[in-house]
């Protein structure tokens, strides 16, 4: 009984230890923690204030979307195509014809009606309609179009001021600027994508022919001919092709710059045709393994390896070994910053070349001159022919023959064509100039052969079909 009690005392002492630590120890050293917590509430203030300082830096498209909408149209394109033969049609003898629809989007810039668009998006059109964005209708008239660059410029005809874009300064444009694509994709009018600069004069070729803008901004079918604008609302665009595998956007889009369309445009409504001012150079870009193997001390530029005759270039004293830096203020890193820059420049303009020569570096006016050298397919190229020229064949008018077609020149050379040889006619049109030879080629029917006269060595002149 004893043992009973004792051990009774020992465990309620036990207890009685045990609460008085747990009070002592642990309860009054929490109660801080809570409160200190509590009192720490001042912590999410940056957080808060940090948010609003990116709400006000963020860019507003607003004033840009306001600007541009109203002055992007709608282009409906009504083509007149071949439709599949049946077999009513094959014994009637009938061509069956059916009428093909194709969308896109235009950009009018000038109040009285002129519009920009894509040369593609009016190709064969039979009929052109535009609808502006209050969805009042207008038949349109095609004034010219230039398909090297894929511009065209249509008319139509309204008794009141229209709202228009006008061009701004592509040159300026900034890789990294925020920009806008406004047009009408899938027949969704009125429609504004955003996105970024991601790269200038961009090539798709291959070939050094083109100069795009490329942006991430979002461009799908029908926005082909709209307006690339920037967060001023100036048109330093038209929205021209995508990169996609599917036919839709991924994430890469192209515009042609607005430098480039204003001078095309300008040209067609002075002329009715494009004048190109042409430097003279022939090269290349150079990269590392160039730049090694040829000993430069440079990899950025564009390397002269020849000269044309009879151009500026060669009257300016540019020879082969020159590299080209810049043009004007336009940094000439490759041969896609030198020909886009050349489409906005006409014939008898004179731009300052800086050149990077035996280490040195020079700068030279060159007067940019006509083009003396044009593509005749299936025959090769031909260039103006000289005076002594015409007088070796006792004839008055025709271009010369400059380089063969691979394809087409053992069958030349058998007949006694040679390099040198002169193109008198095309489709019965007398050649005086390249420009006779483009003209020509310009306002044929493709529906139909093209019949080409041609001297041989021997002074005879033979006519191909083709």
């Amino acid at each position: 009984m004893k043992k009973i009690v004792i051990l009774v005392c020992v465990s309620a002492l036990g207890g009685l230890l045990t609460l008085g630590g747990y009070k002592l120890l642990l309860e009054t050293n929490e109660q801080p923690l809570v409160i200190e917590k509590a009192a720490d509430t001042p912590t999410y203030v940056p957080t808060y204030n940090n948010a609003s300082i990116n709400a006000l830096d963020a860019p507003s498209f607003v004033t840009a979307a306001e600007k541009s909408i109203d002055a992007v149209v709608h282009v409906k394109n009504t083509a007149i195509v071949s439709a599949p033969m049946t077999m009513y049609d094959l014994f009637s003898g009938r061509n069956p014809r059916r009428a093909q629809i194709g969308t896109g989007s235009g950009v009018i810039i000038s109040p009285t009606g002129y519009i920009v668009t894509n040369y593609h998006v009016i190709r064969d059109a039979a009929e052109i309609s535009i609808t502006l964005n209050n969805n009042k209708v207008f038949s349109a008239e095609l004034i010219g179009a230039d398909e090297a660059t894929d511009i065209a410029l249509l008319k139509i005809e309204t008794d009141e001021d229209l709202p228009f874009l006008a061009f701004g300064n592509s040159d300026n444009a900034k890789v990294g600027e925020w920009v806008l694509a406004v047009g009408n994709p899938f027949n969704l009018n009125s429609t504004v994508t955003a996105g970024i600069i991601s790269a200038k004069s961009r090539d798709l070729s291959g070939q050094n022919t083109q100069s795009f803008i490329q942006t991430d901004a979002a461009v799908n079918p029908g926005n082909s001919g709209g307006a690339l604008v920037n967060i001023n609302g100036d048109l330093i665009g038209i929205n021209t092709a995508i990169s996609s595998r599917t036919g839709s956007y991924i994430g890469y889009s192209f515009a042609v710059p607005s430098n480039i369309a204003r001078k095309i445009v300008n040209d067609i409504m002075e002329y009715g045709n494009v004048q190109n001012g042409m430097l003279g150079v022939v090269g290349g870009t150079i990269n590392s393994k160039f730049a090694e193997e040829n000993g430069l001390d440079t990899t950025q530029g564009f390397y002269v390896s020849d000269v044309q005759e009879d151009t500026g270039a060669k009257m300016a004293g540019i020879r082969s070994g020159d590299i080209i830096k810049k043009i004007d203020n336009i940094e000439i890193n490759k041969f896609s910053d030198l020909a886009g820059y050349l489409k906005t420049k006409s014939p008898n303009d004179v731009v300052k070349v800086t050149l990077l020569r035996d280490g040195n570096i020079e700068v030279v006016p060159v007067t940019l001159l006509k083009p003396t050298v044009t593509l005749l397919q299936p025959i090769g190229e031909v260039r103006n022919a000289s005076q002594s020229d015409l007088e070796r064949y006792n004839i008055e008018y025709g271009v010369k023959i400059s380089d063969f077609n691979d394809e087409y020149e053992p069958y030349l050379k058998q007949d006694g064509i040679e390099e040198g040889g002169i193109v008198t006619k095309i489709n019965g049109q007398k050649l005086y100039s390249i420009d006779d030879v483009q003209k020509a080629i310009k306002t044929r029917d493709y529906n139909k052969p093209m019949f080409v006269e041609v001297i041989n060595k021997e002074g005879e002149k033979l006519i191909y079909r083709f």
